[in-house]
Protein backbone atom coordinates (compact mmCIF):
# COMPACT_ATOMS: atom_id res chain seq x y z
CA UNK A 1 0.00 0.00 0.00
CA UNK A 2 2.98 1.90 0.54
CA UNK A 3 4.26 1.96 -2.59
CA UNK A 4 1.34 2.21 -4.49
CA UNK A 5 0.53 5.55 -2.57
CA UNK A 6 4.23 6.88 -3.38
CA UNK A 7 3.27 6.12 -7.12
CA UNK A 8 -0.10 7.61 -7.13
CA UNK A 9 0.93 10.84 -5.07
CA UNK A 10 4.34 10.97 -7.44
CA UNK A 11 1.69 11.16 -10.78
CA UNK A 12 -0.92 13.59 -8.63
CA UNK A 13 1.82 16.18 -7.75
CA UNK A 14 3.76 16.01 -10.96
CA UNK A 15 3.57 17.97 -13.67
CA UNK A 16 2.75 17.38 -17.76
CA UNK A 17 6.31 15.99 -18.91
CA UNK A 18 6.39 13.49 -16.23
CA UNK A 19 2.29 13.02 -17.12
CA UNK A 20 3.75 12.78 -20.86
CA UNK A 21 6.47 10.54 -20.05
CA UNK A 22 4.40 8.10 -17.67
CA UNK A 23 1.86 7.71 -20.82
CA UNK A 24 4.86 6.69 -23.10
CA UNK A 25 5.91 4.12 -21.38
CA UNK A 26 2.69 2.69 -21.00
CA UNK A 27 2.02 2.46 -24.88
CA UNK A 28 5.35 1.48 -25.35
CA UNK A 29 4.36 -1.23 -22.91
CA UNK A 30 0.88 -2.17 -24.31
CA UNK A 31 2.29 -2.33 -27.96
CA UNK A 32 5.59 -4.90 -26.93
CA UNK A 33 2.99 -6.94 -24.82
CA UNK A 34 0.39 -7.20 -27.83
CA UNK A 35 3.29 -7.60 -30.02
CA UNK A 36 4.83 -10.42 -28.14
CA UNK A 37 1.41 -11.97 -27.39
CA UNK A 38 0.06 -11.88 -31.52
CA UNK A 39 3.69 -13.27 -32.90
CA UNK A 40 4.27 -15.77 -30.53
CA UNK A 41 0.97 -17.11 -31.88
CA UNK A 42 1.53 -16.93 -35.22
CA UNK A 43 5.40 -18.26 -34.91
CA UNK A 44 4.53 -21.31 -32.98
CA UNK A 45 1.66 -22.22 -35.14
CA UNK A 46 4.18 -22.05 -38.36
CA UNK A 47 6.41 -24.17 -36.19
CA UNK A 48 3.80 -26.05 -35.59
CA UNK A 49 2.73 -27.03 -38.87
CA UNK A 50 6.02 -26.99 -41.06
CA UNK A 51 6.34 -30.79 -40.74
CA UNK A 52 3.22 -32.21 -41.96
CA UNK A 53 2.53 -29.21 -44.26
CA UNK A 54 6.37 -29.79 -46.15
CA UNK A 55 5.36 -33.45 -45.90
CA UNK A 56 2.31 -33.01 -47.47
CA UNK A 57 3.44 -31.35 -50.28
CA UNK A 58 6.68 -32.99 -50.89
CA UNK A 59 3.92 -36.62 -51.29
CA UNK A 60 1.40 -34.51 -53.98
CA UNK A 61 1.96 -35.84 -57.35
CA UNK A 62 2.58 -33.22 -58.87
CA UNK A 63 3.67 -29.55 -58.07
CA UNK A 64 0.04 -27.69 -58.53
CA UNK A 65 -1.25 -30.52 -56.15
CA UNK A 66 1.49 -30.07 -53.78
CA UNK A 67 0.96 -26.50 -53.67
CA UNK A 68 -3.30 -27.26 -53.21
CA UNK A 69 -2.02 -29.46 -50.42
CA UNK A 70 0.31 -26.81 -49.16
CA UNK A 71 -1.72 -24.27 -49.15
CA UNK A 72 -4.46 -26.45 -46.85
CA UNK A 73 -1.79 -27.37 -44.33
CA UNK A 74 0.43 -23.80 -44.11
CA UNK A 75 -2.49 -21.91 -42.40
CA UNK A 76 0.07 -18.82 -41.79
CA UNK A 77 1.71 -18.91 -45.38
CA UNK A 78 5.08 -19.18 -44.57
CA UNK A 79 5.75 -21.78 -46.91
CA UNK A 80 3.02 -21.40 -49.25
CA UNK A 81 4.27 -18.20 -51.33
CA UNK A 82 7.88 -20.38 -52.09
CA UNK A 83 5.84 -22.98 -53.91
CA UNK A 84 3.27 -20.81 -55.48
CA UNK A 85 6.39 -18.93 -56.97
CA UNK A 86 7.79 -22.11 -58.40
CA UNK A 87 4.82 -23.03 -59.74
CA UNK A 88 4.24 -20.08 -61.49
CA UNK A 89 7.58 -19.79 -62.41
CA UNK A 90 7.88 -22.81 -63.84
CA UNK A 91 4.55 -22.63 -66.19
CA UNK A 92 4.44 -23.12 -69.80
CA UNK A 93 5.83 -19.64 -71.34
CA UNK A 94 3.87 -17.40 -72.82
CA UNK A 95 4.84 -17.15 -76.64
CA UNK A 96 6.41 -13.35 -77.48
CA UNK A 97 6.69 -12.43 -73.62
CA UNK A 98 10.18 -10.96 -72.52
CA UNK A 99 10.57 -13.34 -69.79
CA UNK A 100 10.08 -16.28 -72.48
CA UNK A 101 13.47 -14.96 -73.03
CA UNK A 102 15.23 -16.22 -69.98
CA UNK A 103 16.43 -19.11 -69.05
CA UNK A 104 13.94 -21.75 -67.24
CA UNK A 105 15.88 -22.06 -63.95
CA UNK A 106 17.23 -18.29 -63.75
CA UNK A 107 13.82 -17.38 -63.72
CA UNK A 108 12.45 -19.91 -61.01
CA UNK A 109 15.38 -18.91 -59.38
CA UNK A 110 14.53 -15.08 -59.17
CA UNK A 111 11.06 -15.81 -58.47
CA UNK A 112 12.21 -17.92 -55.24
CA UNK A 113 14.87 -15.74 -53.51
CA UNK A 114 11.09 -13.04 -54.37
CA UNK A 115 9.16 -15.12 -52.76
CA UNK A 116 11.90 -15.93 -49.92
CA UNK A 117 12.87 -12.13 -49.26
CA UNK A 118 9.23 -11.26 -48.44
CA UNK A 119 8.50 -14.51 -46.61
CA UNK A 120 11.49 -13.25 -44.05
CA UNK A 121 10.29 -9.60 -44.28
CA UNK A 122 6.85 -11.39 -42.86
CA UNK A 123 8.73 -13.59 -40.52
CA UNK A 124 10.85 -10.51 -39.01
CA UNK A 125 8.02 -7.88 -38.75
CA UNK A 126 7.86 -6.22 -35.33
CA UNK A 127 11.44 -7.54 -34.47
CA UNK A 128 12.47 -3.69 -35.31
CA UNK A 129 9.64 -2.20 -32.69
CA UNK A 130 10.93 -4.79 -29.54
CA UNK A 131 14.32 -3.76 -30.32
CA UNK A 132 13.33 0.10 -30.63
CA UNK A 133 11.31 -0.31 -26.72
CA UNK A 134 13.92 -2.86 -25.18
CA UNK A 135 16.36 0.10 -26.39
CA UNK A 136 14.94 3.16 -25.92
CA UNK A 137 12.34 2.46 -22.81
CA UNK A 138 15.35 2.79 -19.65
CA UNK A 139 16.64 6.26 -21.42
CA UNK A 140 12.93 7.85 -21.71
CA UNK A 141 12.26 6.10 -17.77
CA UNK A 142 15.78 8.00 -17.02
CA UNK A 143 14.71 10.93 -18.74
CA UNK A 144 11.19 10.78 -16.29
CA UNK A 145 13.44 10.30 -13.14
CA UNK A 146 16.18 13.51 -14.04
CA UNK A 147 13.11 15.60 -14.76
CA UNK A 148 11.20 14.08 -11.45
CA UNK A 149 14.42 15.09 -9.07
CA UNK A 150 14.72 18.45 -10.92
CA UNK A 151 11.24 19.04 -10.09
CA UNK A 152 11.38 18.13 -6.47
CA UNK A 153 14.67 19.94 -6.03
CA UNK A 154 13.17 23.27 -7.38
CA UNK A 155 9.82 22.48 -5.06
CA UNK A 156 11.89 21.44 -1.93
CA UNK A 157 14.36 24.94 -2.49
CA UNK A 158 11.28 27.06 -3.24
CA UNK A 159 9.73 26.01 0.14
CA UNK A 160 13.00 26.26 2.05
CA UNK A 161 12.95 23.28 3.58
CA UNK A 162 15.59 21.20 2.68
CA UNK A 163 16.10 18.63 5.57
CA UNK A 164 16.94 15.03 4.30
CA UNK A 165 13.36 13.63 4.88
CA UNK A 166 12.12 16.18 3.09
CA UNK A 167 14.55 15.28 -0.18
CA UNK A 168 14.54 11.80 0.22
CA UNK A 169 10.64 11.79 -0.64
CA UNK A 170 10.21 13.21 -3.75
CA UNK A 171 13.90 11.72 -4.85
CA UNK A 172 12.71 8.24 -4.25
CA UNK A 173 9.29 9.34 -6.36
CA UNK A 174 11.12 10.19 -8.85
CA UNK A 175 12.88 7.06 -9.11
CA UNK A 176 10.13 5.02 -9.99
CA UNK A 177 10.20 6.45 -13.51
CA UNK A 178 13.40 4.34 -14.00
CA UNK A 179 12.07 1.82 -12.95
CA UNK A 180 8.93 1.98 -15.19
CA UNK A 181 11.11 2.12 -18.00
CA UNK A 182 13.20 -1.08 -16.85
CA UNK A 183 10.08 -3.08 -16.02
CA UNK A 184 8.90 -2.20 -19.92
CA UNK A 185 12.73 -2.87 -21.28
CA UNK A 186 12.70 -6.07 -19.76
CA UNK A 187 10.06 -8.01 -21.67
CA UNK A 188 10.96 -6.32 -24.74
CA UNK A 189 14.46 -7.76 -24.91
CA UNK A 190 13.73 -11.32 -23.48
CA UNK A 191 10.78 -11.26 -26.73
CA UNK A 192 13.16 -10.17 -29.30
CA UNK A 193 15.55 -12.64 -28.44
CA UNK A 194 13.34 -15.58 -28.24
CA UNK A 195 11.02 -14.28 -31.14
CA UNK A 196 14.56 -13.97 -33.28
CA UNK A 197 15.31 -17.57 -32.47
CA UNK A 198 12.23 -18.47 -33.72
CA UNK A 199 12.60 -16.86 -36.56
CA UNK A 200 16.02 -17.61 -37.81
CA UNK A 201 15.14 -21.63 -37.48
CA UNK A 202 11.61 -20.78 -39.98
CA UNK A 203 14.38 -19.02 -42.64
CA UNK A 204 16.37 -21.75 -42.29
CA UNK A 205 13.44 -24.07 -43.26
CA UNK A 206 12.37 -21.61 -45.64
CA UNK A 207 16.00 -21.34 -47.27
CA UNK A 208 15.83 -25.97 -47.10
CA UNK A 209 12.77 -25.41 -48.71
CA UNK A 210 13.69 -22.83 -51.64
CA UNK A 211 16.48 -24.97 -52.11
CA UNK A 212 14.48 -28.41 -52.79
CA UNK A 213 12.05 -26.39 -54.82
CA UNK A 214 14.47 -25.05 -57.46
CA UNK A 215 16.08 -28.57 -57.51
CA UNK A 216 13.03 -30.35 -58.44
CA UNK A 217 11.85 -27.42 -61.00
CA UNK A 218 14.73 -27.54 -62.65
CA UNK A 219 15.42 -31.34 -63.03
CA UNK A 220 15.38 -33.10 -66.15
CA UNK A 221 11.72 -33.23 -67.76
CA UNK A 222 11.59 -36.99 -66.98
CA UNK A 223 12.16 -36.78 -63.54
CA UNK A 224 11.21 -33.24 -62.44
CA UNK A 225 7.42 -33.53 -62.34
CA UNK A 226 7.34 -37.27 -61.14
CA UNK A 227 10.11 -37.20 -58.14
CA UNK A 228 10.92 -35.00 -55.67
CA UNK A 229 14.43 -34.62 -54.41
CA UNK A 230 16.28 -36.94 -52.42
CA UNK A 231 16.82 -34.60 -49.50
CA UNK A 232 12.95 -34.04 -49.63
CA UNK A 233 12.14 -37.53 -49.85
CA UNK A 234 13.91 -38.51 -47.09
CA UNK A 235 12.79 -35.60 -45.01
CA UNK A 236 9.19 -36.57 -45.44
CA UNK A 237 9.66 -40.37 -44.54
CA UNK A 238 11.38 -39.28 -41.33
Amino acid sequence: MAGSSGIIHYLQTSDAITHGVAYMLLAMSIASWCFLIVKSWILTRAKRQAPRALAQFWQAPTLAEGVAALKRADRERVFTPLAEAALHASEVDIPGALLARVERGERVLRALRQALNASQRRLEFGQVLLASVGSTAPFVGLLGTVWGIYHALGSIAASGQAQIENVAGPVGEALIMTAFGLVVAIPAVLAYNVLGRMVRQLTEDLDGFAHDLHAYVCAPAEQGHTQAPARAQQASTH
